[in-house]
């Protein structure tokens, strides 16, 4: 509506109905939202002759609701504009597939679950159930007494901590079943999301303590002692509750959703493991020994393209701890600093620049900048060195383009929606994908029939 402003004067000078005009111009503001409210209130407000009504909205109103849009369609332009030239990267979303609103685990390393609920939700949306709000930390509360077990079973030489895998939630739903974040919301403490930095401590000083003590021998009662920690920490999870009038457990509730956790697989793709086979993949958050299927790294790609494409989405396990990363320009890349050519810049120029201040330059995130060509020697030799590790699991849902035509995907995060430009969301380039990913879970359906053949998936 400011660029109503300048040309008021004008307008009233020459209405015939300029004090009609004035008096509905304070709720013409609020017609962007409110249009037949709005409309409503003027009519009552400023019109109890019929005759006068039918005067104002044959003669004034459509000229002044024209000049409304108008207005607010040039604002539209002037701010597609700016963000255009403000973000250096435009991105135009080939393919967006349904999910529910991004969550914040905060201070915890809880992104496992998160991501694999996420999931989940966008499973029940894809085959027409409700939307639904699952208990993320339901699956923490399950997942940690069978770690425990792990830990001690292993004598302490084991991975114990609150990270895991995408398959803990799959393996929870099967063996416990699920519930809905209202019926178990595990915030006992005040904090409106997780705060598990002491309760993890807590936990593992615990174990430690169980399998270091003096006795030489373990109390039939170690487990119920953790158990009553967790209770603590995150609350007991209800035996019964109520949903939309209702009473469920988490069985039954699970058996009401339809999921089937034997539907969903995990792939990955690196050498040290013969392609189209099984292996556990050795990572510290892979406590639960879990396999996933080896794909090469070509076919890998096919499987999440795939799996957009067909309507499915991606759970993504990757490594973001690389410079090309950044949550703050929402775009996760993997810079060139030996292109030939950087945006026009003279070969000789580019050659005598230094790798720090080639790296300056391609980490300014100003503009799409040419990437690495990614092999599979490339993201094996990173794995083997600890430079890909089990960092982060995410929610792929989407495809993308940048203004240069290359492909992103749309990846939903768990951290909330401030600190990035796409509100929870970042694109990460096809490239980086390629190189950073450990593992993907998608339904097996999704998985081209090519490939689910030679990987021996029914």
């Amino acid at each position: 509506m400011r660029h109503i402003l300048p040309v008021l004067p004008f307008i009233v000078k020459f209405s015939p109905v300029k004090e009609i005009f004035c008096n509905v111009m304070f709720i013409t503001l609020h017609l962007k939202n409110q249009y037949q409210p709005a409309l409503q209130l003027t009519l009552t407000l400023h019109f109890s002759n019929s005759s006068f009504k039918v005067k104002f909205m044959k003669n004034v109103f459509p000229f002044m609701l024209a000049i409304f849009f108008l207005s607010e369609l040039s604002i539209g332009f002037a701010q597609d504009k700016d963000k255009k030239a403000d973000s250096g990267y435009v991105f135009t979303v080939i393919k967006q597939l349904p999910a529910t609103s991004v969550k914040n685990q905060n201070k915890s390393n809880t992104c496992w679950s998160y991501s694999a609920i996420s999931f989940l939700e966008s499973e029940l949306l894809r085959t027409g159930k409700d939307t639904f709000d699952l208990s993320e930390m339901f699956c923490v509360r399950k997942a940690y007494p069978d770690k425990a077990l792990m830990y001690v079973r292993f004598n302490g030489k084991h991975n114990f901590g609150g990270g895991g895998a995408s398959h803990d939630v799959t393996s929870v739903l099967r063996k416990y079943g699920m519930v809905p974040e209202s019926a178990y919301s595990g915030m006992t403490i005040g904090e409106p999301n997780p705060v598990h930095w002491e309760m993890d401590a807590v936990l593992c000083a615990d174990v430690d303590a169980v399998i270091k003590n003096a006795n030489k021998k373990l109390t039939p009662i170690w487990l119920e002692g953790f158990n009553g920690l967790l209770d603590g920490y995150l609350g007991k999870v209800p035996e019964k509750f109520t949903y939309k009038g209702k009473e469920y457990d988490a069985k039954s509730f699970s058996g009401m959703l339809g999921l089937d956790a034997d539907n969903y697989i995990e792939l990955s793709s690196y050498t040290h493991h013969p392609f189209y086979s099984r292996f556990i993949l050795e990572v510290p958050d892979n406590w639960e020994m879990g396999e996933v299927h080896n794909l090469p790294v070509d076919e890998l790609i096919q499987v999440i393209d795939n799996s957009i494409d067909q309507g499915y989405t991606v759970v993504w396990g990757a490594d973001i701890s690389e410079q090309g990363f950044s949550w703050k320009n929402g775009v996760a890349v993997v810079p060139d600093r030996n292109a030939p050519e950087i945006a026009g810049m003279e070969s000789a120029k580019w050659s005598k620049m230094s790798d720090a201040d080639k790296d300056k330059l391609l980490l300014k995130f100003d503009k799409p900048y040419p990437e690495k060509v990614i092999t599979q020697d490339m993201r094996q030799v990173e794995f083997d060195n600890y430079q890909t590790t089990d960092d982060h699991g995410m929610h792929i849902t989407g495809i993308a383009h940048d203004q240069n035509g290359k492909k992103y995907y749309l990846v939903k995060n768990s951290w909330g929606t401030g600190g990035s430009p796409y509100k929870g969301y970042f694109y990460a380039s096809e490239s980086y994908v390629r190189l950073k990913t450990m593992d993907v879970m998608v339904h097996k359906n999704a998985i081209p029939k090519g490939i689910s053949k030679k990987l021996g998936i029914n």
